[in-house]
């Protein structure tokens, strides 16, 4: 039986003794049946959220692991694709100056020929290494050539 079955069948046992209320014996028992049977109802209650809550972690849950796991596998599959370099090898600037939406140019190197794409930071600059033959490379631009700045 429930708590809110437990207070209801107290409730029926008071109703059916016909207890004359206006005694204050009898007014303090009915008063102390309709306070269980309001605090059967909130524990009812805070055991249905506790339940509901509980269900959503569980949920939550799941779905952390999911997450976990994927990347995970993840993390495995990424091991094989890169190789390792040194920072120093490569001078990205500042990390203000870095944008994925740089524009790209084509440079062909003199001394081997190869054909490097560079973003428009190192063409800026006044050299670069090609990262073939490792010739430094010193662009030249026309003032024709130069694009307006945004």
């Amino acid at each position: 039986m429930t708590l809110s079955e437990k207070a209801a069948y107290l409730k029926g046992l008071m109703d059916g003794m016909k207890l004359d209320t206006e005694k204050d014996e009898n007014r303090l028992l009915a008063k102390i049946v309709d306070l269980l049977q309001d605090m059967a109802v909130s524990v009812d209650d805070l055991e249905d959220n506790a339940i509901a809550v509980s269900d959503e972690l569980d949920e939550i849950e799941e779905s952390l692991d999911a997450i976990d796991e994927f990347l995970l596998d993840e993390d495995e599959d990424d091991d094989d694709d890169f190789e390792e370099y040194d920072d120093e090898d490569y001078d990205l600037g500042d990390d203000d100056d870095f944008a994925f939406d740089d524009e790209m140019y084509e440079v062909t190197c003199p001394a081997c020929g190869e054909v490097i794409a560079v973003d428009e930071q190192t063409i800026l600059k006044d050299s670069f290494p090609c990262p073939n033959c490792g010739e430094t490379l010193e662009p030249e631009f026309d003032e024709d050539d130069e694009e307006e700045p945004f």
